[in-house]
């Protein structure tokens, strides 16, 4: 399994990484604007190798010496770091543009390649790289809320004094202020969790904790390049995850043409399937305004990749 990442930030180094650690492949490739950077990375972790349980072929190349990866992972992304933004969006102009010159080379020479963006704003991002790419909507992953909900499981885990993994619960929709919680349906152990005043505000505080670690740290890094290895080691093992990604879409519960986080079901062909959650009529109507809010940000940025 080759596994490629584009972009030699934080996200992408962490990432990086952790796929060593976890021996996730047998060959990895780091890319990135400047290849002195990929280099020193790739030279840093055949150095980790010596303290790991099998060999991996690792090597920095530039972007367009990327060829015939399984997985591309995009980390890549306009300069952020120490400048203070409000939205994810504001990187949304810039880093549309390059993808646009990034995304038709990537596919092009890796035609069979599944594609795990990180790149903010991810929801914009997804839908402008499965248009680009011309691949099938299952090629095309954002790993979207998957944070936000491991964020908010985490929170609800030390409210509840129960195991993360053992509660069920997802927040869907944009990785940004228009998500919204499944509450309804979210249990552990087969008993349901109340939506609670207490659990809406532990919601809030998720919405915010992104920019929170950014204010304390000036970035962000392990979380995303932990939840980033759980997509690709879901595809690389087959292993039919359940888990909220997102993905452009035709139709989902009445949605058409969008792309946000659902839950969807990973395996080795990417995208398996989308599942349809029980909502209740409140949950019902924070989807349609999330759906609404997130079309007309793509529709903004993107027009001419539209329908």
């Amino acid at each position: 399994m080759k596994i490629a990442i584009i972009g030699t930030g934080r996200v992408g180094s962490s990432i990086a990484y952790a796929l060593v650690l976890k021996q996730s492949c047998d060959h990895l490739v780091i890319s990135g604007r400047s290849y002195e950077k990929a280099r020193g990375d790739a030279l840093d972790l055949q150095h980790t190798l010596a303290f790991c349980s099998r060999p991996m072929r690792i090597e920095a190349c530039t972007n367009e010496q990327v060829t015939d990866a399984d997985i591309i992972v995009i980390t890549a992304s306009v300069a952020s770091e120490g400048q203070i933004f409000k939205s994810r969006l504001e990187l949304g102009d810039k880093n549309i543009a390059m993808f646009r010159e990034l995304i038709p080379l990537l596919a092009a020479n890796n035609p069979n390649a599944m594609l795990i963006i990180v790149t903010n704003p991810v929801d914009v991002m997804t839908y402008t790289a499965s248009k680009l790419s011309g691949f099938l909507a299952n090629r095309v992953m954002g790993v979207g809320t998957l944070v936000d909900s491991a964020r908010f499981r985490t929170s609800l885990s030390q409210d509840e004094h129960i195991h993360p993994h053992d509660l069920r619960t997802y927040i869907l929709g944009e990785h940004g202020p228009n998500q919204f919680p499944i509450l309804s349906s979210a249990e552990a152990g087969g008993e349901l969790l109340c939506d609670t005043p207490r659990h809406r505000e532990l919601f809030a505080q998720v919405i915010e904790a992104g920019f929170e670690v950014y204010r304390l740290k000036g970035y962000t890094n392990h979380a995303i390049a932990t939840a980033t290895c759980m997509v690709i080691e879901a595809v690389v093992f087959d292993e039919y995850h359940t888990m909220p990604l997102a993905t452009r879409f035709d139709d989902w519960m009445g949605i058409q043409d969008n792309c946000f986080s659902i839950p969807v079901v990973v395996g080795r062909s990417g995208i398996m399937r989308h599942l349809h959650p029980e909502m209740n009529d409140d949950e019902r109507q924070h989807m349609r305004t999330a759906a609404a809010a997130i079309k007309s940000t793509i529709v903004s940025l993107i027009p001419d990749l539209v329908g």
